[in-house]
């Protein structure tokens, strides 16, 4: 440090502190308490300088002082060591000195050890006498100790031969030999021990001192088997039967007894009871739970703490319910076995009725699951084809049920809203419902497998049912006298098809849930689907037996024939309410659906008739009264599906209107309001054809090929404006001449 600069920083310092203390007015008076102020100031730092300089030095003094101390104690180290090094080079002069001293301490360490176990050398027959007596007695404590005493004897005099130098073997042999009822005594104790061990459960209800008392004893070996252990890394002696592991053979015991618990429960096989496994798990629980009561209010003050008994037993009863389910698994599931296996695991044995329950409160995760979930899946799996298969067998079962009523030529059931209908639909959807109630008491998971499996066999079944149906259909139209009942089956089959659509949207609003992947509104879909259309298709069938009796009278319509007969359009009329008369066995949406075909059907069959040109009209009158004849035999029509069927809902655009559009282009006098006429009908009806246009227009028999051609493409170039716009579907696009 530069302590003229310190110095001079310091004035400078200084200089400017009372520059700027007198640069006040009246400052100058207080000079002389600046003086005293700073005086003090100065005293004091003084002062704190000095303490702070002696308490320095008081340390490097005792610094210097402990210095020295320690230099002494080394050089006293190094003198003691000097020592020591030169008294270590006279030992081995010593020991050899020393050697008769030591064999005869041997000598008397071994007539010592014979000294003090002579009694128990003289007293070896008598004493296992009497040890084998009081293990028959039930006196196990006594019986121990001396079998712990004869142990003891044996071991001395075995430790003290295996110490000569120059053992001879014969002088063990002849020890073993003399001792060897010892042996025999301790596996006679082993025994006894393990059936108590065995009957722990029972015992400790009614005398828990004999457990108390086999702990006791086992707890005395283990601590014997300690010690022999550490004198054999001392001395290498490892007496006989040593170490006897009897707390490892005790955990052995328990766990042997509670497999034979846990196997003893199977009391029937699946020849003799079909609940059999229902049975055997409820037994198991039970039994587990019991079992468990006894061990936590029971065992656990009878064994040591760090037995942890109570834990070691939740461990055992898990690992062999565990083994055992494995194996019943592993021979083989069937049927409804598997969902109560996998109910059981993941719902019963985890929950309050058992590992949860009140009394035990077990932590399942500290042993685990009772089987791999691995195992789970696979059960899982199997379950979900067991499922399939069962539908797969029932819907083949419920269908041939259905093509065998088809057949047999009776009428098919009436429900009380008077519909036809069977059972088929219910029976179904019912087998699935049963199905998923029992997945969802397992998880979430396993019944969304279980419902889009469900709603993919019943579309499957849709498909079979749409294959038999068409196949009874091509059969009654080949003969129709062979089954009466057509029309009442087919009207069944469409009302089925409804049924089962609104059962599916019931099944899922009860089961699906938002949080299920897009695959389930997909599988409804296609289901919805394939019985929309079958239900259409067969509508169609329904349908097509009516017409098939009217059609030699649609044939007679615009003809000759017609313009001077009511016979045709009557007919039609009075065989369709023939027809309809079991069409109120129809669910009131499939009737409507049917009505509305019909009338498009029945319009289409009389706009054929027209464009077929049947009919050559000669003069205008003619042309007019055939016009005029359509008009009212439309308003007959409208009139009639009117009359059977009052509640359906129609739209505003009837397919009649079209039959009446096309008379008033008959009936058109002058040409003008006739290319206006074909401009209404053009316009109401864009996808009308210009071949329809031309044989319409052929039917009036007062225009020339050229003229027709000519209204044509005008009335087609006076509606081009709506080219390019999508084209709204009407009557005419259905009509195939």
């Amino acid at each position: 440090m530069d302590i003229d600069q310190l110095g001079n920083d310091a004035k400078l310092a200084a200089t400017k502190y009372f520059t700027n203390m007198l640069k006040k007015s009246g400052q100058l008076e207080k000079v002389e308490q600046l003086k005293n102020r700073i005086s003090r100031k100065k005293t004091s730092t003084e002062a704190m300088l000095k303490t702070a300089m002696q308490s320095q030095l008081d340390g490097v003094t005792i610094g210097m002082e402990q210095l020295k101390d320690a230099l002494d104690d080394i050089n006293k180290v190094k003198i003691y060591l000097s020592q020591t090094k030169k008294a270590f080079i006279n030992l081995p002069s010593l020991g050899y000195k020393l050697q008769d001293v030591r064999t005869k301490q041997m000598q008397h360490s071994q007539y010592l050890t014979a000294n003090e176990n002579m009694k128990h050398l003289f007293t070896v027959p008598e004493s296992i006498e009497k040890t084998k007596q009081w293990i028959n007695d039930g006196k196990f404590l006594h019986a121990h100790q001396c079998l712990i005493d004869l142990e003891n004897s044996r071991d001395d005099l075995l430790f003290e031969v295996h110490k000569l130098p120059n053992q001879a073997p014969s002088d063990k042999i002849l020890l073993k030999a003399y001792f060897e009822d010892v042996e025999v005594m301790s596996d006679m104790l082993k025994k006894q021990i393990k059936l108590v061990l065995s009957r722990t459960l029972n015992t400790v209800r009614k005398e828990p001192m004999v457990i108390v008392t086999v702990l006791r004893i086992i707890e005395r070996e283990e601590r014997a088997d300690i010690f022999a252990l550490q004198r054999h890394k001392q001395s290498g002696f490892m007496p006989p039967s040593r170490p006897k592991n009897w707390k490892e053979m005790a955990f052995d015991v328990l766990q042997k007894s509670v497999d034979q618990r846990i196997e003893g429960t199977q009391v029937n096989e699946r020849s003799d009871n079909k609940m059999w496994l229902v049975t055997y798990l409820e037994l198991c629980r039970q039994l587990i739970l019991e079992d468990l009561r006894v061990v936590k209010t029971l065992c656990v003050p009878c064994f040591p703490p760090q037995y942890d008994i109570f834990d070691k037993f939740v461990y055992m009863y898990h690992s062999s319910l565990s083994a055992n389910l494995n194996d019943i698994i592993s021979d083989g599931l069937e049927g409804n076995e598997y969902v109560t296996i996998i109910s059981w695991v993941t719902n019963t044995y985890p929950g309050t009725e058992l590992m949860l329950h009140p009394e035990l409160n077990i932590d399942i995760g500290k042993v685990g699951p009772l089987l791999k979930s691995t195992t789970i899946f696979d059960l899982q799996s199997k379950y979900l084809e067991y499922i399939k298969a069962n539908y797969k067998e029932w819907m083949l079962k419920t269908l041939d049920t259905e093509k065998n009523d088809w057949y047999a030529g009776a009428s098919p059931e009436v429900g009380p809203d008077g519909c036809f209908h069977t059972a088929a639909p219910v029976i179904i959807f019912q087998m699935i419902d049963q199905n998923l109630q029992v997945t969802k008491t397992i998880s979430q998971h396993l019944t969304h497998k279980a419902l889009l499996l469900s709603v993919d066999s019943v579309s499957l079944y849709g498909v079979s049912y749409k294959e038999a149906v068409i196949e009874f259909k091509k059969k009654h139209f080949e003969d129709r006298s062979k089954v009466p009942f057509f029309t009442h089956c087919i009207i069944t089959v469409l009302n089925n098809c409804l049924q089962f659509i609104e059962l599916a949207l019931e099944m899922k609003q009860h089961y699906w849930s938002s949080d299920f992947k897009d695959q389930s509104s997909t599988a409804y879909e296609k289901l919805i689907k394939t019985f929309q259309n079958l239900r259409d298709e067969a509508a169609q069938f329904l349908l097509e037996e009516a017409l098939i009796d009217l059609d030699s009278h649609f044939q007679d319509l615009i003809t000759t024939k017609w313009l001077t007969s009511f016979i045709s359009i009557e007919t039609i009329c009075v065989t369709l309410e023939d027809y309809f008369q079991d069409y109120t066995h129809l669910k009131p949406k499939n009737l409507e659906y049917i009505i509305l075909e019909a009338e498009d059907i029945i319009v289409r069959r009389y706009i054929m008739a027209i464009l077929q040109k049947k009919l050559n009209f000669k003069t205008y009158e003619e042309r007019r009264s055939a016009a005029d004849k359509m008009t009212n035999e439309v308003d007959q029509l409208k009139s009639f599906f009117m009359r059977v069927a009052p509640l359906v809902t129609r739209d505003k655009d009837s397919p009649f209107d079209a039959v009446v559009k096309l008379s008033e282009v008959l009936k058109s006098e002058d040409s003008e309001i006739l290319s206006l006429d074909l401009h209404t009908l053009v316009k109401m009806y864009p996808d009308i054809t210009e071949d329809q246009m031309t044989r319409l227009l052929g039917l009036r028999g007062d225009l020339s090929r050229s003229e027709i051609r000519e209204k044509v493409q005008y009335a087609i170039q006076g509606n081009k404006e709506l080219a390019g716009t999508t084209l709204t579907k009407s009557i005419f696009q259905q009509i195939h001449l």
